[in-house]
């Protein structure tokens, strides 16, 4: 039987924390090891990172090289299918332009519309969209729910 008395105490035990500026006798007063004078040992200061002084900071020194694929990535809207289940009602369309009316879709799409199959559909919609995931495909097969896919 497990009382009181018979437990222990399993944790690590509380690392003690050196507190600095707690007079000469805790080895750590006076400057409260930030040294003597200049800015590092005034309250308030923030170091700037890269900041080097006058010196010219390295990530200057260092040359720009490689690529990033940012400026040409695709941004594409994706939406499941019990997400059209919830947004749409039957005989709609569903394309980039009615999910920018509903407020689910940003204005600036460059990818295009992707429906993925998470859900299912109990809708009759038709669906226009720029990809499809294999198994939304199979799903909206199996279901008989027109699709066409847009270039």
């Amino acid at each position: 039987m497990i009382t009181l008395d018979s437990l222990t105490n399993t944790t690590r035990p509380k690392k003690k924390i050196q507190r600095v500026g707690r007079g000469p006798g805790s080895g750590r007063g006076k400057t409260s090891c930030r040294g003597n004078k200049g800015d590092k040992s005034r309250s308030g200061y923030k170091c700037r990172h890269g900041k080097e002084g006058g010196q010219l900071p390295l990530y200057r020194k260092l040359p720009c090289r490689g690529f990033t694929n940012g400026l040409f990535r695709l941004e594409v809207c994706a939406i499941n299918l019990d997400q059209i289940e919830k947004l749409y009602s039957n005989g709609e369309t569903v394309n980039l332009e009615t999910l920018q009316e509903k407020g689910y879709a940003s204005r600036r799409v460059n990818g295009g519309l992707k429906i993925l199959s998470n859900g299912t559909l109990t809708k009759k919609v038709t669906i226009e969209a720029n990809s499809f995931s294999k198994e939304a495909i199979v799903k909206l097969d199996k279901l008989a729910i027109s699709y066409t896919k847009i270039d």
